[in-house]
């Protein structure tokens, strides 16, 4: 390791020792709990639970008898806030800072190329960011899978498993580190582009949220069942909350227009108002990849539009 891509670890080690610090202690705490889990399961006490949405219960005090996932969804949550932890202390100072303090000058003046100078700071960069927040997925795939979907664990569609866990931790972290370094070439000063990184990552990262919520990249699966027939278990499917009832043309009817769960008067209110079916729309867990493959198709091709508008501009920026 020489020249440009030497000075760039040299200015990136402490970054990079700070992460590979956060990704062993959060495989020693995923280690430690997740041990503490598999004991619970083994133990017996939660194998008369079912997998439904609906908690499990002590058969003694009928109290619910969840396992420890807090610590996990705290995992999630850091895996989640990675675009923005990446972005604003370490994307917008890995140009910025040497832009600010006119130190470039002296680099590119060692006949170093803008390119050169460009490519082995953000090469090492985003090589790292990879490895550090594909791990940290990892470890909370490897944690989640025994509680995966249980009704005493955590259900795929929650946040800190949707968001926290898959491909989309690694492009969400590169999406991060792209945002900051392009604000940093542009803004100058490292704290005002650690601010305005800070506002474009957090704004990114919650307008995501919101599309999970209003299922506007996957959308949801409608559920008939004929008849007055109760609709089969929920399982592991996230519902909208929408439901209702279908007439024999098609029109669907909100749940309301017949108020009852089941029994003779359900029956009695859904032919004399015509209805011939029950429906409801969630999607199921297999959708759990469909939402990881959407949401790493936007957050990809952000992370990549941003490096190649920082690349374009190098020329005028610097």
């Amino acid at each position: 390791m020489k020249g440009s891509l030497w000075l760039a670890w040299r200015q990136q080690r402490v970054s990079a020792g700070i992460g590979a610090t956060v990704l062993l202690v959060a495989a020693a705490i995923a280690a430690y709990y997740r041990s503490g889990m598999l004991d619970a399961l083994h133990s017996g006490l939660f194998d008369h639970c079912a997998t439904g949405p609906l908690y499990c219960t002590r058969p003694d005090t009928g109290l619910p008898l969840l396992l420890d996932v807090e610590p996990l969804k705290y995992l999630g949550a850091l895996n989640i806030t990675l675009p923005v932890i990446i972005g604003v202390f370490w994307g917008a100072p890995l140009l910025g800072r040497d832009r600010e303090l006119g130190t470039h000058r002296m680099v590119l003046a060692q006949d170093v190329r803008r390119g050169q100078w460009f490519a082995s700071r953000f090469a090492l960069a985003a090589v790292t960011t990879i490895a550090l927040s594909g791990l940290l997925a990892g470890v909370f795939a490897w944690w989640w899978r025994p509680a995966a979907d249980r009704s005493y664990g955590l259900f795929w569609y929650e946040n800190a498993a949707l968001s926290g866990s898959g491909p989309r931790v690694v492009a969400a972290a590169l999406f991060g580190l792209a945002a900051g370094t392009l604000l940093g070439l542009l803004v100058r000063r490292v704290l005002a582009a650690m601010v305005l990184t800070l506002l474009a990552t957090g704004v990114m990262t919650l307008l995501l949220e919101w599309t999970h919520r209003a299922r506007l990249l996957v959308p949801p699966h409608t559920y008939v069942s004929a008849g007055s027939i109760p609709k089969p278990p929920m399982a592991e499917k996230w519902s909208t909350g929408d439901y209702g009832l279908i007439t024999a043309t098609g029109r669907h009817d909100d749940a309301m227009s017949c108020p009852f769960p089941s029994g003779a008067q359900l029956k009695e209110c859904m032919a004399g108002h015509g209805y011939v079916a029950r429906f409801y729309q969630a999607n199921p867990a297999s959708d759990y990849w469909i939402f990881q493959w959407a949401d790493t198709a936007v957050l990809g091709a952000l992370a990549a539009g941003l490096t190649i508008a920082t690349v374009l501009l190098l020329r005028r920026r610097v």
